[in-house]
């Protein structure tokens, strides 16, 4: 390493912006300073200079400039070294305020809006992923969003939204990445999970109506059916209940010249008691969005994928257009497809069927919209990619996010097997509990107590489907468990471990995302 005089490091910030290999690059600042840069990172505004760099394991934003021009940069948080003639070095951390700091002078740290492009969603639990999600995205031609966190994840890792935004913030800046990215409120049930997500700065909401749907109405005898509908469904909102079943039944709707549908009048009264409650409550979050905070950039995004039964295209076509009358647009509908997404796991099903359905929800949403067709629980689906990207219609919105913390844990495994072990047992211990919130298959049985493994067939686990999703659903108490109070169990060692083998970590998630977007990649080239 070189030692660094002013002139020296500023040359070198300025070649290293165009390093294409983007690895960090080891720079000696004084003989008490080593520091290692990521050299796509490195930004200018006149002659003061930012960038991030690692010293010893923590990162730091530094701001390079002379003694006149720092005092411009006064908002931001950070210790002055004046070990360089003529110039100031201010390191900074990577807090909030600093990222506040840093979206107010550059654009493409901001999360703006995504609008109908294919998109991919890249969910971080641990908020050290974001790097290596943009290495993949910027090889990709799908719209990106990199800050994407549902309430029940937010909850279940002490997480708070500004964390989310601000790891995002960070990731795009290391990486130099300028295409910009959206920001994915998830699961919102209640106005005021829109309020702390608007606040934090988010700019996509996916209302999730799940509790609010009468599943049940499927099973239902038909005279039921008309029973609960006349004493027990209040009229629906804006109109008489017999008023929407007439505006539908037995009344074409074409799509195209071999895709028509035409619902009977007991069709239309099913789907009415099913869904009257979801259009309901997600009229009011649309229209509090939009009322309360009418000057924040917001896209929406409606889940309808955690039910036990299918979406039907009819339910598609009844849930959109009535929220179209109602002055709703969306910009993504993720319905509960044929057969099964479970976290972690590819996807389990006639892939003949989902097929056509899929062919059936895209030609809807290009109807009704255009609109996206979302793929929640999207991990590891490379079946379901394949097919739909062959098909060349639509747009698509893939929402991910338990693969990343798995990848974290192959990490942990390939570079830590001991803490690995530790963790394997901890979530076999805790499965039954965990599963209960989630829709997985995994026979605990089959995934053996951690010390029946040698070290090479720990990384194996990762090509298992039970052992994934022993893993997948308990990463809530993995985060959060305390060996005594204010201490974690596991948290810190695994950030650790991470941190000290970032490059590991990146590879092992560029790796696999890769196989996640290239379907989409290869057919829009």
């Amino acid at each position: 390493m070189q030692n660094m005089n002013s002139e020296n490091l500023a040359h070198l910030l300025n070649e290293c912006r165009y390093d294409a290999a983007n690895k960090t690059a080891e720079v000696e600042i004084t003989d008490s300073l080593q520091i290692c840069l990521y050299p796509n990172s490195v930004q200018k505004i006149g002659e003061v200079v930012f960038f991030i760099a690692r010293s010893k394991l923590e990162k730091s934003l530094w701001i390079l400039a002379d003694a006149v021009k720092i005092k411009k940069f006064a908002g931001f948080e950070g210790q002055k070294i004046h070990a360089l003639p003529k110039m100031i070095l201010l390191q900074c951390p990577l807090s909030h305020n600093n990222a506040e700091q840093i979206r107010s002078l550059f654009d493409f740290t901001r999360a703006k809006l995504i609008g109908s492009a294919d998109s991919f969603g890249f969910g971080d639990r641990l908020g050290i992923a974001n790097p290596a999600h943009v290495r993949a995205a910027s090889k990709s031609k799908m719209s990106a969003v990199f800050a994407q966190q549902s309430i029940r994840e937010l909850q279940r890792t002490h997480r708070k939204p500004a964390e989310v935004l601000d790891a995002a913030t960070w990731a795009v800046f290391q990486e130099g990445y300028m295409r910009g990215f959206g920001a994915d409120a998830d699961h919102l049930k209640t106005t005021d999970d829109i309020d702390l997500m608007v606040r934090a700065g988010f700019t996509m909401f996916t209302i999730d109506p799940g509790d609010n749907l009468f599943d049940a109405a499927d099973s239902l005898p038909q005279e039921e059916v008309s029973r609960k509908l006349a004493t027990e469904l209040p009229d629906y909102p804006g109109e008489k209940k017999s008023d929407c079943i007439s505006r539908y039944a037995g009344q074409k709707i074409q799509f195209t010249e071999n895709f028509e549908l035409i619902p009977e009048t007991s069709e239309v009264e099913r789907c009415l008691l099913k869904y009257a409650n979801v259009i309901a409550m997600t009229l009011n979050l649309y229209n509090h969005l939009k009322q309360a905070w009418p000057d924040h950039p917001s896209e929406v995004e409606l889940s309808v994928d955690e039910t036990d039964s299918v979406t039907t295209a009819f339910e598609h076509y009844f849930i959109v257009n009535e929220l179209k009358r109602r002055g709703v647009t969306l910009m993504s509908l993720a319905p509960r497809f044929v057969g099964r997404f479970e976290k972690g796991v590819d996807y389990i099903g006639n892939l003949d069927e989902f097929v056509a359905e899929y062919k059936k929800h895209q030609l809807i949403a290009q109807k009704l919209g255009p609109y996206k067709i979302g793929f929640h629980s999207g991990s590891d689906k490379f079946q379901v990619y394949a097919a739909a990207a062959g098909l060349g219609i639509g747009r698509v919105h893939v929402k991910t996010a338990g693969t990343s913390y798995l990848e974290a844990l192959r990490t942990v495994a390939a570079c830590d097997p001991t803490l690995f072990r530790e963790i394997l047992d901890f979530s076999r211990n805790l499965y039954e509990q965990e599963k209960k919130t989630y829709h997985v298959s995994a026979q605990l049985a089959r995934v053996s107590p951690a010390m029946e493994y040698g070290d090479e067939q720990l990384l194996r686990l990762f090509e298992d489907d039970d052992a994934r999703q022993v893993m997948h659903v308990t990463f809530g108490q993995v985060l959060t468990a305390e060996s005594t109070p204010g201490n974690y169990l596991f948290k810190d060692r695994i950030l650790d471990c991470l941190v000290r083998n970032e490059e590991t970590h990146y590879a092992f998630l560029t790796r696999h995302f890769a196989r996640h977007l290239r379907p989409f990649d290869q057919v829009n080239e």
